[in-house]
């Protein structure tokens, strides 16, 4: 592990730049280690992925549930996450354990990467060891609230998902997911 540890301060410098480049309101590197909740909680998946590859079994877990616990952002330590990647507001965030996300991708609150369904053996329990989550490209962008689920769907390269979308199919590499048809309708409450 500790032969690792220039690995990850490597792989943060670049999730700090990436929230730097990516946050308008960011002042610099300090607020970001100090303030992001988002980035908190990739600093804590980055060590315990490295646990998790290094064949430590409990720890990499305990230490991702604390993270959520107190960032709200829950990251699986076995997904797979490349660099430069930014959380932005970071609360309601989950990444499941099969997620595959490449360079330079941004997510905003509320998104979920999750399973699509869970297959079950002929004695009805889950089968392990499954890519159930979605797989990311580089440069993709999903805005708050977006739900990507299943293990055969991929966002392809700097596609961009729109807030509140619920996707359970692969989206082309340059698209853009958008709800198109969303009304608001204004009422008086002073009338009958």
């Amino acid at each position: 592990f500790l032969a690792r540890i220039p690995v990850i301060r490597k792989a943060l410098a670049l999730d700090i730049e990436a929230a730097f480049d990516g946050d308008p309101a960011a002042k610099g590197a300090d607020e970001i280690i100090y303030c992001y909740p988002g980035f908190y909680a990739v600093v804590v998946y980055r060590v315990a992925h490295e646990l998790l590859e290094l064949g430590v079994p409990l720890m990499p877990r305990m230490m991702s549930e604390h993270a959520h616990s107190t960032t709200g952002t829950d990251i699986h330590p076995g997904a797979s996450i490349g660099k430069r990647f930014f959380i932005d507001h970071a609360t309601g965030v989950v990444i499941g354990e099969t997620t595959q996300i490449g360079d330079n991708v941004k997510i905003y609150q509320g998104v979920t990467l999750g399973a699509k369904s869970f297959p079950k053996d002929e004695r009805g329990r889950v089968i392990k060891g499954l890519k159930r989550h979605p797989t990311l490209e580089d440069g993709v962008t999903i805005y708050p609230n977006a739900t990507i689920l299943g293990g055969e769907t991929v966002i392809g390269q700097n596609a961009t998902i729109g807030g509140n979308a619920y996707i359970t199919k692969s989206v082309k590499p340059g698209h853009l997911v958008i709800h198109e048809d969303h009304k608001l309708k204004v009422l008086d409450k002073n009338k009958d």
